[in-house]
């Protein structure tokens, strides 16, 4: 006769059984997916590292015809003139009248004319000295030196060839140029130079100013274009009549523009020149490289650099030369300053293709380091026009790319800016390809560097969070999506996504972008045979559907999912089988044991496979559709029965896993129920096996399929149960949870309690209790519930569990039971709770049930001594 409280157990669930509560708690939620549905977990897929640094590598889809070069010639000659075409790089139209030279100014008018210039920009104002910014504030009002300089017919002075200086009212003469005798004095304190009275520089004086510079040319001493732009325009002395275009001030303007128009050409001569003329010595490398770092820096003291400076063709023409002495070192110290003169154009192209040819050698990474490239190559992509510049971009991208495969870049790279610049791009690409509705020349070579650029940055966390602040998710879809037919694209950014997704906070922001489901199964349609694609794209379904419900959910409603990834399967496992019959020269016999060894190209996307359709099946809707689908399970069963563990472990315990999922719902059209002794059988090879996890995984099957009552006579046939009692002793959680999870759906059949007493299974149970229970409450609910059905039809229960067996059970319930000794070790408040949690909804009701029916049928004779760990 039972007792009340032994009636209200008496219908038990048994071990797996779907809830039927609404609302389940929190531990029932942990415990479910403990119990039944197994997250299957994988590791990325190995992308070799490429021997030469190339635009595109050896597993490239391009053909040689179809992409841009990365070896080509480059010379001196393969830049252009900077003088053959405007900077701006647009065609001027002829004039359709040539402009009339003035009459010759008559004795009352001043026989040089000022012509006014557009205003100065503020921005473009040089700070040299104060003389020089009144000069600018002066200019901007309109009040500017001639372009060039018109000859008077008749003129009233023949200029002497040396300077001269005229006292007075007069102007002095100084290199060509005329300034006041107050300005000029006062100028000329800070210069080597000794003005005399007799209208005559000192000649020495002069020649030691400018001594080293007699072998340049002569338009590099006189600062300009000679023979082809006019010199610049001298202001000519003041006539005894006043301008009538003269207003007031003006001549004190005047005066101060002379003095700018001085400093330059004193900067010019004194600080620039010297320089060109050690680079046009062209000797000791060393000597060059300097020469060009302190050119860099004279220039920018000097504010000298970008399009705007006057002599940037003379500049230009030196530097052009000597990239032809061939010296790696010098040459990325001349592109340094040519990309910081704003070339454009052809000669951009041409100095990033310099820069490239270097950066194809990896010991040259220190160099481009150390002279600070990378900084002058974002500056290009930032400021540069892309469609104008698609090609210079492309070869300013490879460079990026080969170096950001060095880690010493990354932190300098992000820092900068680089991702933030790679985005811009991206969208600017996306939003062209939108308006045209076809993808842009040249623009697929171009992303193609900039997706693999990216994948090399996605390694750092501090990229990692600007992938998500900036929404490039998103933006990288779309480009997938507009260039599907681009695989070297696809696969770039599904590299990107593979890494990415491994992270909790990216693959949660991937999986919130709704659209990318049908895009991945568009790709692997596509690209179906193509498996360094397609298992970047599984493995990445893989880990959106491993740690998100509501990735499991869209993907499995999207249209022909289930379809794709099961028609993906065949290809890869005929693939597999065809490779298996191969090695195994189509012998019927058992094949010897294999060395270990790395899975093959189709086992690997087997294996992510078979981990998508195994995560996809926790949603409690996909789960039953799946379970009840005629081809999925069959997949499945067919792994098994072709593949041994031992050849690959990974793809059989995945296998495993997914026909776990299924097991656990018990639907009325579900395959596990027509193939459910078939799968057995081949658990029982895993199970003889020398591997854990396997031995594991299919333990876990069992715990499910053992809630029918065929599979529980084909574990008692088989001896299985004898394994599991064994396993008791595995003094491994959950090895011992899912063993004891076998034995309690097997004592729900009364004939089979029995078994628990083959093999000190009750001993080992008791053991298991006072071992783990403290810390593992589940586990400590399935023990009781085992000796629960065990002792159903209990009369003693010394003779039922044994005197030393029920004595200790008696003690650890009673102690357990006592919350404060239960929950004695949780000093954690998270920690405390979960335990209590557990402890007051699975184990307290069992365990006290329990505790009541043992001391009812029990008689003490002694006092029960406590267990050590209480003592």
């Amino acid at each position: 006769m039972l007792s009340p409280n032994d009636k209200k157990l008496e219908k038990l669930d048994p071990f797996y059984h779907s809830s039927v509560s609404k609302q389940k708690t929190s531990a029932e939620i942990i415990s479910e997916a403990r119990n039944a549905l197994r997250i299957v977990r994988t590791q990325r897929p190995f992308t070799p590292r490429e021997d030469q640094r190339k635009l595109f590598g050896p597993a490239s889809s391009r053909t040689s015809e179809n992409r841009p070069p990365s070896s080509f010639s480059l010379h001196a000659s393969s830049f252009e003139s900077p003088d053959s075409r405007p900077i701006s790089g647009a065609r001027l139209s002829p004039l359709e009248l040539k402009p009339k030279v003035p009459a010759s100014p008559t004795p009352e008018e001043d026989p040089c004319l000022s012509f006014p210039k557009p205003p100065v920009d503020p921005a473009k104002i040089r700070r040299i000295s104060s003389a020089r910014a009144r000069l600018f504030r002066a200019a901007s009002q309109g009040a500017l030196l001639p372009d060039r300089t018109l000859p008077p017919a008749k003129p009233k002075k023949t200029v002497k060839p040396k300077e001269t200086v005229m006292n007075g009212d007069s102007m002095v003469k100084i290199n060509g140029i005329y300034l006041t005798e107050s300005n000029a004095v006062g100028h000329l304190k800070s210069h080597p130079l000794q003005l005399t009275y007799d209208g005559s520089f000192s000649e020495t004086k002069e020649q030691e100013m400018f001594k080293g510079t007699a072998s340049l040319q002569s338009h590099l001493r006189s600062g300009g274009d000679q023979g082809k732009r006019p010199a610049l325009p001298l202001p000519c002395p003041s006539s005894s009549k006043p301008n009538t275009l003269e207003t007031p001030g003006s001549k004190a303007d005047l005066q101060e523009k002379d003095t700018e128009i001085e400093a330059d050409e004193i900067f010019w001569n004194t600080r620039i020149v010297p320089i060109l003329h050690e680079l046009e010595k062209e000797g000791n490398i060393d000597t060059l490289c300097a020469a060009c770092t302190q050119l860099h820096h004279t220039l920018e003291e000097g504010n000298m650099l970008g399009n705007k400076c006057k002599r940037r063709s003379i500049l230009l023409k030196t530097l052009y030369k000597l990239v032809d002495v061939g010296s790696d070192l010098l040459n990325l110290k001349l592109a340094k300053i040519i990309l910081a003169l704003k070339v454009s154009r052809k000669n951009l192209l041409n100095v990033c293709k310099l820069i490239f040819k270097i950066s194809r050698s990896e010991k040259n990474d220190s160099l481009i380091q150390n002279d600070s490239i990378l900084e002058s190559l974002l500056e290009v992509l930032k400021s540069e026009d892309l469609q104008t510049n698609t090609e210079a971009f492309l070869y300013c991208m490879g460079t990026i790319k080969f170096i950001s495969g060095n880690p010493g870049f990354l932190n300098e790279m992000i820092s900068k800016g680089a991702i933030e610049i790679f985005m811009n791009l991206i969208k600017q690409i996306n939003e062209t390809t939108k308006k045209c509705g076809t993808c842009l020349p040249n623009s697929g070579h171009l992303l193609v560097q900039m997706t693999a650029a990216l994948r090399n940055l996605v390694d750092s966390p501090l990229a990692r969070r600007k992938f998500l602040s900036i929404r490039a998710l998103p933006e990288l879809c779309e480009v997938m999506e507009q260039y599907m037919a681009d695989k070297d694209v696809c696969t770039n950014i599904a590299r990107i996504f593979s890494k990415l997704t491994s992270y909790h906070d990216c693959c949660a922001a991937l999986a919130n972008y709704s659209r990318c489901y049908a895009l991945f199964l568009k790709l692997i349609n596509k690209y179906q045979k193509k498996q360094d694609l397609v298992i970047r794209i599984v493995f990445i379904l893989g880990n959106l559907t491993a740690k998100n419900n509501r990735a499991r959910e869209q993907f499995s409603k999207e249209k022909g999912s289930i379809q794709t990834l099961l028609s993906l399967f065949r290809v890869f496992y005929e693939q597999d089988l065809s490779s298996e019959m191969r090695v195994g020269d189509g012998g019927t016999g058992p094949r010897p044991p294999r060395p270990p060894r790395p899975p093959s190209e189709a086992e690997d996307v087997l294996i992510k496979l078979t981990r998508v359709l195994a995560n996809v099946a926790m949603h409690p809707a996909a789960g039953p559709a799946l379970a009840a689908h005629p081809h999925v399970l069959g997949l499945l069963v067919t792994t098994l029965e072709y593949k041994a563990i031992e050849d690959c472990e990974e793809l059989v315990i995945n296998a495993i896993a997914a026909i776990n999922n299924l097991s656990y719902y018990r639907v009325k059209n579900s395959m596990i129920q027509d193939r459910k002794l078939c799968i057995a059988e081949l658990l029982l090879k895993v199970l003889m096996s020398n591997n854990m996890d396997g031995i594991l995984e299919a333990v876990r099957v069992f715990g499910n399929l053992s809630q029918y009552h065929d599979i529980c006579d084909f574990i008692v046939q088989k001896n299985v149960h004898k394994f599991m009692i064994a396993l008791l002793d595995a003094k491994h959680q959950d090895i011992c949870f899912s063993a004891c999870g076998v034995l309690l759906n097997l004592t729900v059949d009364k004939d089979k309690c029995a078994i628990l007493k083959e093999g000190g299974a009750i001993k080992k149970l008791v053991d298991c209790l006072r071992d783990f229970g403290p810390t593992d409450w589940q586990l400590a609910c399935l023990v009781c519930k085992t000796l629960w059905n065990y002792s159903e039809n209990i009369m003693n229960a010394s003779s039922c569990f044994g005197q030393e067996d029920t004595n200790t059970l008696l003690v650890l319930l009673s102690s357990f039971l006592d919350e404060e000794l239960a929950l004695e070790g949780s000093f954690d408040q998270d920690l405390r709770n979960y335990h209590k949690l557990h402890w007051e909804t699975e184990f307290k009701p069992v365990a006290q049930q329990l505790l009541n029916r043992i001391q009812s049928h029990h008689t003490f004779l002694e006092p029960l001594p406590l267990p050590s760990f209480l003592a």
